[in-house]
């Protein structure tokens, strides 16, 4: 088995409850979050943003360094930007954040959907009394947040206004992280940025190796190692009060997986004085911490990063423990049900497997793919698919393989009994 890196606990280890890293001491801590949806309605997603507050102060208060210095929500907090949305939103912070914790909105399409642009710029600005577009300095580190606009873009002035506010805070210091966020993830970075990127920013972002790039819009898991990602610097994928969207599409589901609704998820942010980061990926939902800790030693040095394209070029698969079982039920005169083990990986999670129905004679008469649910801190130990429309009287078998987020598969699959209808 080939050793793992620092950053991932073994399959063994997934049970014992995740924290911070008690050896990492923090002079800054910070809380993200981003498209949580309120709506005019009172809604399972104003609970949730409610409980991340309160867990996020539960959790600090139990450290040595206990503050929470800043929450930043990266777009999308309103369904549709109504007075109604705004002001409830408003009504959560006012409620639970304390006087020690600095807090930075921006927007982004769903803001905008409503009255227009226009019209949710002057409802923001009114109600919260900040700038849609912020530089702040906070614990000696810079934070430089950006609104949307014409829905998820950056025109002219946008980008002028990035450019020069990066190139203050870089003349601070060089190596030190600068803490980046917009809602649309930078297009080919992050898990969920194929179909939810955009790269009118990228340009100037990658001339600053330590930007730290926070960003939404996706709705993609966070606990997908793909939601961080390094190349010319650093994103992170923020996830989602709301629900969950996914962004691979030969699913039998397309991008919207079943129990969708099942998703809180937020980032909790560390920073030491020798300017080394920890993110900290939890689900509200359980209340526990995903099994991983990110961690971003030297931002400004890419030769020192941990999360990139490299990891595809791995030859590790998941495999089929030899006690794992694919049993047949639900048998009818044109069907049934397979249900089976999930797989065991060296990684983090498996991905997903890809299921397939094949008759006497060898040939795919049925072909599916579903995931393995990674994205449920509780994910289930077996996984079920359903087959119809088959033939009477012929005799088919399941083979199943798994796959990870590299893109290697199981080398044997996982074989059903035979059964004939």
């Amino acid at each position: 088995m080939k050793q793992l890196p620092e950053f991932i606990i073994t399959p063994a280890e997934r049970m014992i409850k995740m924290a911070f890293d008690r050896d990492f001491k923090p002079v800054l801590r910070f809380l993200v979050v981003s498209d949580v949806h309120y709506r005019d309605e009172h809604s399972v997603e104003r609970e949730r943003m409610e409980l991340a507050l309160k867990t996020a102060y539960e959790l600090c208060e139990k450290e040595e360094y206990s503050k929470l210095d800043a929450l930043y929500v990266v777009g999308d907090f309103a369904t549709s930007g109504s007075r109604l949305q705004m002001l409830a939103f408003k009504e959560t912070l006012d409620t639970y954040l304390k006087e020690e914790t600095a807090v930075n909105l921006s927007m982004a399409s769903h803001e905008f959907h409503g009255e227009g642009e226009a019209a949710a710029l002057e409802k923001f600005k009114e109600i919260y009394a900040q700038e849609p577009d912020t530089h702040r300095v906070i614990n000696g580190y810079h934070f430089i947040s950006v609104t949307c606009t014409n829905g998820c873009h950056f025109d002219d002035a946008k980008r002028e206004w990035v450019a020069a506010e990066l190139k203050k805070a870089a003349a601070d210091d060089q190596r030190k992280p600068i803490f980046f966020f917009q809602h649309p993830h930078i297009m080919g970075t992050v898990y969920g940025s194929a179909n939810w990127g955009e790269d009118e920013l990228t340009d100037i972002l990658m001339n600053y190796p330590q930007i730290i790039d926070f960003s939404g819009h996706s709705h993609a898991p966070i606990n997908d190692p793909r939601s961080i990602h390094q190349r010319h610097f650093t994103c992170l994928g923020t996830g989602t009060l709301s629900y969950f969207e996914l962004d691979e599409f030969d699913k039998f589901c397309s991008t919207i997986p079943p129990k969708k609704e099942k998703a809180a998820q937020m980032l909790i942010v560390e920073a030491d004085a020798d300017m080394r980061v920890r993110v900290y990926p939890y689900d509200l939902i359980s209340g526990n911490f995903f099994p991983m800790t990110w961690k971003i030693d030297s931002a400004w040095d890419p030769k020192s990063y941990l999360y990139t394209d490299a990891r595809y070029k791995t030859t590790d698969a998941p495999y089929f423990d030899e006690n794992a079982k694919a049993v047949i039920s639900d048998v009818t005169s044109n069907g049934f049900k397979v249900t089976f083990d999930q797989a065991k990986t060296n990684d983090v999670y498996v991905d997903d497997y890809n299921v397939i129905v094949k008759n006497s004679d060898g040939i795919i008469v049925r072909n599916t793919t579903i995931w393995s649910e990674y994205y449920f801190y509780d994910m289930p130990e077996t996984l079920s698919v359903s087959f119809d429309d088959l033939y009477e009287n012929e005799t088919y078998q399941v083979e199943i393989y798994a796959g990870s987020f590299w893109k290697t598969v199981s080398e044997k699959p996982l074989l059903s009994e035979k059964i004939k209808l």
